[in-house]
């Protein structure tokens, strides 16, 4: 894999979760373009820096011992690729800190570096936190690949930080420079909240959670099918989102124990709150991770997995394909892993690969519901 050669630093850096042969590297020309541009200002070693969504930490690690850099996005799995770099590259695992985007980050920043991410409500949200934490005459710097940079960004730059000037391409990636001006204090509109009939519930949701505005239509087909008669058993919601899958479930199985995991921090902020909302202080487990990585080996009776199918902007099957390879590992002998999946991504075929039965079931003219048992 090539290296990552800025004006800060020379880097060798991976992507999380590892995987064999890894055909994509860890940096693109964005992340080139936000350092180079940062150099160009010559920062000194006090300047405060905040990097917000650094897919694998390529632009935290760049900067770590030359200004004052602090971390901060809703990836558990790009936090931990920054702690990884870090130490991949002679420096301490802590060497940049890190604050979840479930939390508030702490300023005054001089300047903000930002990847535009996917979901542009993450992107608003991130935006109204900085309001108060930013220094007389900071910069918000917003960095993307044109094909992944809405016009929406630099207007949410516009209203929430001030005048934009767009850079000119490098590499097909582009700049929006934001100045700092102080503005009235704005409300966010996020968390939002939709309703459920079946079960009669509430869930609240934050501002990078899919499906935001209401219940996705995968959900909406698993949840009349998710197991009965589950008893004392240990369930696990593998991506849980919201918890929306957990918690229809747990109000069916009140003796069940559950444990919620997802890579997204706002996710798991959500589904704590949802929750508690639902179901009160009935025991349970919700943790940000890397999916199954953590969980004991035969620990689990049920998995339950809406799998995604795209990793940041890269579309493909092998995040899901890895999330039913922990749910094997974590499943006792005759467990069960249910999924629900759109029919053309075959991925009935692939559980068959893993488990000792594969059944549908049910079905949509779009989704597939499968039982796979260990």
């Amino acid at each position: 894999m090539p290296l990552l050669e800025t004006p800060f630093a020379q880097l060798d850096l991976i992507r999380q979760p590892e995987q064999p042969n890894e055909p994509l590297q860890a940096f693109d020309a964005a992340d080139e373009y936000l350092l180079n541009h940062l150099a160009q200002q010559q920062p000194g070693a006090g300047t405060r820096v905040l990097v917000l969504n650094d897919s694998f930490g390529a632009i935290a690690a760049s900067l770590a011992g030359r200004v004052q850099v602090s971390s901060s996005g809703d990836s558990f799995l790009a936090a931990q690729a920054l702690e990884k770099n870090l130490v991949r590259n002679g420096l301490a695992f802590d060497a940049v800190p890190q604050v979840p985007a479930s939390a508030t980050v702490q300023g005054p920043f001089d300047r903000v570096l930002v990847r535009v991410p996917k979901t542009l409500a993450l992107l608003e949200e991130q935006l109204i936190r900085l309001q108060g934490q930013l220094a007389p005459g900071a910069e918000v710097i917003a960095g993307a690949m044109i094909k992944h940079l809405p016009r929406a960004a630099g207007d949410l730059l516009e209203r929430y930080i001030g005048p934009v000037q767009a850079s000119l391409a490098v590499k097909k990636a582009r700049l929006l420079v934001a100045t700092y001006q102080a503005k009235p204090v704005a409300a966010s509109p996020y968390p939002s909240r939709y309703r459920l009939d079946a079960p009669a519930i509430e869930l609240l949701n934050h501002a990078n959670v899919f499906c935001r505005e209401g219940l996705d239509i995968g959900t909406r087909a698993f949840l009349p099918h998710l197991p009965q008669n589950l008893g004392t058993a240990r369930v696990a919601d593998l991506g849980c989102g919201n918890g929306v899958l957990a918690i229809a479930s747990a109000l069916n199985n009140p003796q069940a124990h559950y444990t919620l995991v997802d890579e997204s921090f706002m996710a798991v902020q959500s589904a704590t709150e949802n929750w508690h909302a639902a179901l009160g202080e009935r025991d349970v487990n919700i943790h940000p991770g890397d999916g199954l990585a953590g969980q004991a080996p035969q620990s689990l009776d049920v998995v339950l997995c809406n799998p995604p199918f795209h990793q940041q902007q890269v579309v493909g099957d092998f995040l899901a394909w890895r999330m039913f390879q922990q749910a094997r590992e974590a499943l006792v002998p005759g467990g069960a892993l249910y999924i629900v999946g759109n029919r053309h991504l075959g991925y009935h075929s692939k559980l068959a690969r893993l488990f000792r039965g594969v059944e549908q079931v049910a079905a949509t003219p779009k989704f597939v519901i499968l039982k796979a048992r260990r």
